[in-house]
Parts: C-alpha cells; structure tokens; sequence
C-alpha cells in the first residue's frame, strides 16, 4: 500500500494530524524561548552565580515536587477532553511565564522565583503527556512510529529553535536581569498562538474514548486511579521494559548534562569557531537537534527492519562506545560531536518508547501511564543531577564519572537486549 511506503506523507494529509503537530510545534517552541532565558538567568547571568550544587538544587526545586505529584495529572487527562486540557495549559502557561519574568526583571531569586518556574514546569509536563495520548487519535497504528518519530523530533528541534530565537534577542536585551526577563516574556506569544490552533478541533476529537461523567474525584479515587495507570503498564512486560529503559537512559543524559553545563559555565572560555558561555552551549544543544533530526529520518526504516527492542539496544551500545570515544578529550569540538550523538540516541529511544506505550496500553490508561512516564523521566533526571552535583568538580572535568556513564549505557544496552529476548 502507498500509505505503508510513504507513512509521512501519508500522516500530513490528515488535516487533524497537522493540527495536533502545529500545536506541539508552537507550544515546544514557546519552551524553547522559555527555557534558554531561565538557563540564563541561572547559568550565565553576570548578575547571578552558580556552582554545581545550585544548578543541581535549582533543578530539583524545579522537577521533583512535579515527579512527585505528576501521576495525579495522568487520571484527569483520562478523564477531561485532551483538547480542553492542551487549550486552557497553554494559556495557564502564557500567564504563568509572564509572572516569572516579572520576577527576574525584579531581581528576585530563591523560593518564589523557584516556585513560579516550577508551576511552568509542571505545566509543560502535562501539556507533553496530553500531547502524547492524544496522537493515536490521529494517526493510524501502522504509522505510529513515524507519527511519532515526526512529531516528537519536529517538538525537539522546535523547543531548540525557540532556544535559538533566544539568543539572537539577547544583543538587542542585554544579559543582565532586564534582558533576560525581556526574553522570558517572548515565550507567552507561542503559548497563545498554541492555544489558538488547538481549539480548531471537535471537543472528543483527542480522547480520551470514554469520559467519567463527572471530573471531580476524592482524592481516595485520585490515587487509586494512579495506581491503576501504573499496574496497567508494568503489567505488560513490553511497556514495563521500555519505561524502565528511559529511566535508565535518561538518568546517564542527566550526568551529561550537567558535565557540559559546568563545562561550557568554567573551563571552555575561548572564542572562534567553538566558543565556551551560552553561545557554545548553543552549539551543543543544536547539535544534538542535529541528532534528533537524524533520528525521525532512520528510526522508522530500522524499526521495519529490525524491530523496535534491538534498534533500542544498538543505539544504547553505540551511545556508550561514542561518548567514551568522543568525551574523554574534554575539548569543545569533540563535546559537540557527542552532543549529535547523544541527541541522536535519546530522540530514537524516545520514539520507540513513546509508540511501545501507544500500543501496548489502553486509551483509557493512557493519559495516566503517559503521566507516570514523565514523572518517571523527571526523577531519574533529578536524580542524576544530584549525584553529578555530589561527584563532579566545578570544572566539569572528571574521567571516571565520564568512563562510568558510558559503562551505564552498555549496561542498560545489555539488560533490555536479555528483557526482550523473548519477543519483538
């Protein structure tokens, strides 16, 4: 069949597809524009200081409440129409964005800077999880991997994008508190424009397939329902696997993470083709959008070929080879080569992830498993600034830490190869 040949053509001829794929784009792009004004405000404010305890403080502030609570979100988004919960978020985030950079411009830090970002944060974790359950309701199964490969990639290069957007506004803003809240505020205009477009579709048109009739619920039943969502997943051995996978991923991209932060923050200073400060994190950070780009284009076809469990576990042994390999250097270039190889790695386990769910659960578990998934992204992340923060120096540079987040990802690689051994 044409449609099985061409799956994205295929996908962009549904009008609702299209739909749905220009409110992720607009509303990950507004998180771009976002998010690179509070790194810089954090990181590379000269009005502010940071070393690797507080940029790891700061994250948890902004992420662990959420990861504790984020399971609640998962039993209303299966209980309130998608679309109405993607329509009133982004304007909740319009307006929250505005209160943060109202903040920065008056210099303000600690608890109610904090508070405010994560109240953003949790808003964008419910927005992602409902953007997740809802894609099913626009794509059919067999072009689910592309579906997602499509969105989930075209989402990262969006949020990178806004990044970028972001930093060409910061010579017209300054650098100092000022700019940077200018900067924050941008990201309301793509939150709005989100809600927008979201509203062009039918009420039910997202799901959940069978509502409650009444969304309010003890909190007795709020919790019974998360567990419910949590039971329905780790009771499918596929499902189970792939979210215990990510976990593992993405607590070694958190290490990662914060080593190219301090990096880029305390020892790359130079200039030229590869500099150090916010403009070669750029770099990195588009290098990895590099990546994910790459990613959408091969993981379809390798998924045809080899099966979603095995094309997981080679891109974990190539991601630990490859980050050995190019990271120990230490030197700007090779870091932003491994920034590609990185972002190519997670955004293909990412897509297969994300469609192991979609098919594996039920679309009224949906909401909730998504929502625990993302609760379960967030922790491990936290996690692993956490103990970057207790085992890397301010310089960033630290072999065995390095040395051991490669061995972590041939591990993970050779766990999932021996889970899935029994199927595909």
């Amino acid at each position: 069949m044409q449609g099985a040949r061409t799956p994205v053509r295929s996908l962009l001829r549904r009008g609702d597809f299209r739909r749905l794929l220009g409110t992720r784009l607009l509303s990950q792009f507004g998180d771009g524009v976002f998010q690179a004004a509070l790194a810089g405000t954090v990181l590379f404010n000269p009005q502010r200081a940071a070393d690797p305890v507080d940029v790891a403080a700061g994250f948890a502030v902004l992420l662990l409440p959420y990861s504790l609570v984020g399971p609640f979100a998962g039993v209303w988004l299966d209980r309130w129409s998608r679309r109405q919960v993607l329509q009133r978020a982004n304007l909740v985030r319009a307006g929250l964005v505005a209160v943060v950079a109202a903040l920065v411009l008056a210099g303000v830090g600690g608890l109610p800077f904090y508070a405010a970002g994560l109240a953003v944060f949790s808003v964008n974790r419910f927005v992602l999880a409902a953007l997740s359950a809802a894609l099913p309701h626009v794509s059919d199964q067999p072009s689910l991997v592309s579906a997602n490969a499509l969105s989930t990639t075209s989402g990262a290069v969006a949020t990178v994008v806004g990044g970028g957007v972001a930093l060409a506004l910061l010579p017209l803003t300054g650098t100092g508190d000022g700019g940077y809240a200018a900067v924050a505020l941008a990201a309301v205009l793509p939150y709005l424009a989100a809600a927008a477009v979201v509203t062009g579709f039918a009420r039910g048109h997202l799901g959940p397939d069978h509502t409650a009739r009444s969304a309010r619920l003890p909190a007795r039943e709020v919790v019974a329902g998360m567990l419910a969502g949590a039971r329905h997943a780790w009771s499918r051995p596929p499902a189970a696997a792939a979210l215990t996978v990510i976990v593992l991923q993405r607590f070694c991209y958190g290490v990662l993470t914060l080593m190219t932060l301090l990096l880029y923050r305390n020892t790359f200073t130079g200039s030229g083709l590869f500099p150090g400060g916010l403009v070669g994190l750029g770099e990195v950070i588009g290098a990895g959008a590099v990546g994910t780009l790459l990613a959408a284009a091969v993981t379809p076809r390798a998924v045809r070929h080899v099966g979603k469990p095995r094309w997981i576990t080679l891109l974990l042994a190539a991601g630990g080879l490859v980050q050995l390999g190019l990271g120990l250097p230490f030197v700007a270039p090779t870091v932003v080569a491994a920034g590609l190889a990185l972002g190519f790695v997670g955004q293909a386990v990412k897509i297969c992830v994300d469609t192991t769910l979609q098919e594996t659960v039920d679309d009224d578990f949906r909401g909730r498993v998504f929502s625990v998934y993302d609760t379960l992204f967030n922790i491990a992340f936290v996690a692993a600034l956490v103990v970057g923060a207790l085992v890397l120096p301010p310089s960033g540079i630290s072999y065995p830490v390095l040395v051991a987040v490669g061995a972590g990802y041939l591990l993970t690689a050779a766990w999932y190869a021996r889970a899935t051994s029994s199927g595909g």
